[in-house]
């Protein structure tokens, strides 16, 4: 017996030694992917890392640039005017993107209230059958226990013969009020149950926006992109605010001290002019109405127009006359109007 175990426990090792060899390699194996992992991690970092310290240096070149440009007198005053008419552009900018933002809540609130109104009325609708079917249920269920309580008391009041006769007809027809009093409960609860599940129904999401109401807002946005344009009565100073977005201190020269004094006074008078400006929702409604007879799209889905046949500037004046002149802000990105349109 001894040897048979002994010989049995020699027929056992090696297939222990096979399986412990599995598992090395096994995790040698995921050893090596985790360092792939971990070397394909710090590839990643260190590309990071290169792409911060590029960006560093060229803010840093840039802060240099702009230090030497501040201590150059023919350049300091050129310096100042340039981040002016940059501010000036950027309050555009933000003017153009809140009204966007306002105007799509506004549609989007407005599309949503008028879901929700039909989404109620349905509910109301559906809730007023439900209880009135519910009402009629309940008057069957009266109706019935009345019936049953009178073929019970029926019953009870006969005697003698006259309850042989007709006490089991008496009962059968208990039975089958009874059968029906127990179907018209259980109609009745199953329509308590779908008004419960009614009442407790969350309402439906927001809807999106359909194609024509992106239109109707992007002809309002490209309307308020020309009312930020004409507000600007010196066209040379508007091409130079919009310069400013796009070129970098250095690349632009205003000129001498009182070159640049003049326009800080340009850029000033701007500013006040439009803080004062109101009351041209009309006239913005009008301009929109005037863009959207002439836009043209590339294709039956698309919300944005295309910009050629949107850059015509309607100025409108106080006695409703229509001016027209060039300028296409959108195939120009006049205030950043590619950023906020909607798609």
């Amino acid at each position: 017996m001894a040897s048979r175990q002994a010989l049995f426990g020699i027929a056992n090792e090696p297939d222990d030694d096979s399986d412990k060899l599995v598992e090395l390699f096994r995790n040698r194996a995921e050893l090596k992917k985790e360092f792939a992992a971990l070397d394909k991690e710090k590839y990643r970092l260190q590309q990071l890392i290169r792409e911060q310290q590029g960006a560093t240096a060229r803010v840093t070149q840039r802060l240099e640039h702009l230090e030497s440009l501040l201590v150059d007198p023919e350049w300091v005053h050129t310096v100042v005017v340039f981040y002016q008419l940059r501010s000036l552009n950027r309050r555009c900018q933000s003017n153009l993107a809140k009204f966007a933002e306002q105007l799509k809540l506004q549609r989007e609130n407005r599309r949503r209230d008028i879901q929700m109104q039909a989404w109620r009325e349905k509910r109301d609708a559906r809730k007023a059958e439900l209880e009135k079917e519910l009402e009629e249920h309940r008057e069957r269920v009266n109706l019935l226990e009345d019936e049953i309580q009178a073929e019970r008391h029926q019953v009870e009041s006969m005697s003698g013969f006259s309850k042989i006769l007709k006490g089991r007809t008496a009962s059968s027809e208990l039975v089958e009020l009874g059968e029906r009093l127990d179907a018209v409960r259980k109609d009745e609860q199953a329509l308590l149950e779908t008004l419960e599940s009614i009442e407790q129904a969350e309402h439906p999401d927001p809807p999106g926006l359909s194609i024509p109401e992106k239109r109707s807002i992007n002809f309002m946005i490209i309307a308020f992109a020309q009312h930020l344009f004409l507000q600007f009565k010196d066209r040379n100073l508007v091409a130079m605010v919009k310069e400013s977005s796009e070129k970098s201190i250095g690349a632009i020269n205003y000129g001498n001290k009182p070159d640049c004094d003049q326009l800080l006074e340009r850029v000033v008078a701007q500013v006040l002019s439009m803080e004062k400006a109101s009351d041209y929702a009309d006239v913005l409604k009008r301009r929109a109405d005037l863009i959207a007879e002439h836009a043209v799209f590339q294709k039956d889905d698309d919300a944005v127009p295309v910009a050629g046949t949107v850059a015509t500037v309607f100025a409108i004046n106080a006695n409703g006359v229509v001016t027209k002149s060039d300028a296409n802000l959108v195939g120009d990105n006049y205030w950043g109007i590619a950023n906020v349109l909607g798609r």
